[in-house]
């Protein structure tokens, strides 16, 4: 598997960036804004992890969810 490309300030390169999204844990559907390499705290220490931000249809605040909970949403 290739490594994500860079984009800058921690974002990289995702096929659905701008694209209307599900995220699966929540339900959340919205459009994939950025996909962002942060470091987080866990029990552990602190790790890499790669997070997406879905900015909901209805507006409000982004959500962050792991990129592997981010679905296309099927146009209707």
């Amino acid at each position: 598997m290739n490594a994500p490309a860079d984009i800058g300030f921690g974002h990289q390169a995702h096929p659905l960036l701008g694209r209307l999204v599900r995220d699966v844990a929540s339900g959340t559907e919205g459009l994939l804004m950025a996909v962002v390499l942060e470091e987080v705290a866990t029990h552990a220490g602190p790790r890499w992890t790669r997070r997406a931000y879905i900015r909901p249809k209805a507006g409000g605040i982004e959500l962050a969810t792991a990129v592997a909970n981010v679905q296309p949403v099927a146009a209707t």
